[in-house]
């Protein structure tokens, strides 16, 4: 059975990110694939230090930050695919899912040390699924090239995106075209 770790951090309960991001969940498990979904805003998670403690054991994690960080590595290693979930604010990510990432690089890569180690995830498969209020090219395109610099750095496979723009509050975010996009997105990631 296929199995991705969904990473979501938007604020913004019941958002236009959550709504493309459940509507993906529901669609893999229709093809019996195990999502584990941590929404991040509800968890504790530490920002990175650099102090490179995560370098000394290279068969694990290893940061000695006591958080939630270790439960979603675990999830990780166990998983096929990792879906990065988050609006875009002030041209990339939530300050969550930075976070999360600047820690994940550390841990996950174990290039910080007196010698290079291995990248712990390597071979993994990285996509994205956004929502921002620019057109896409214009306000998720520097999030994306930076997904694709970690995803080259750590040796994760890059599968792509999925960013819809929002048009205002005042106007319905989630209509058909959204959902086809979503069900087309998801087919692309069960044929990996």
């Amino acid at each position: 059975m296929k199995q991705i770790c969904v990473l979501l951090a938007s604020p913004r309960k019941s958002g236009n990110t959550e709504a493309l991001t459940m509507n993906f969940v529901e669609h893999m498990r229709k093809y019996d694939v195990n999502c584990t979904i941590y929404n991040l805003y509800n968890m504790d998670i530490r920002p990175c230090i650099a102090c490179r403690h995560c370098q000394q054991d290279w068969s694990t994690f290893n940061c000695w930050q006591k958080d939630d960080v270790q439960e979603i590595f675990d999830s990780i290693m166990q998983s096929d695919s990792i879906i990065l979930c988050s609006p875009i604010y002030s041209w990339y990510c939530t300050t969550q899912m930075k976070s999360l990432l600047d820690r994940l690089v550390y841990g996950m890569n174990k290039y910080y040390g007196e010698e290079k180690g291995p990248s712990l995830w390597k071979g993994k498969n990285v996509a994205i699924i956004t929502t921002c209020g620019y057109k896409v090219e214009k306000g998720a395109d520097l999030w994306e090239e930076g997904v694709k610099r970690y995803c080259k750095h750590s040796m994760l496979n890059y599968i792509g995106m999925l960013a819809k723009r929002h048009m205002g509050y005042k106007s319905i975010f989630m209509d058909e075209e959204k959902k086809q996009s979503v069900i087309d997105f998801a087919q692309k990631i069960l044929e990996l």
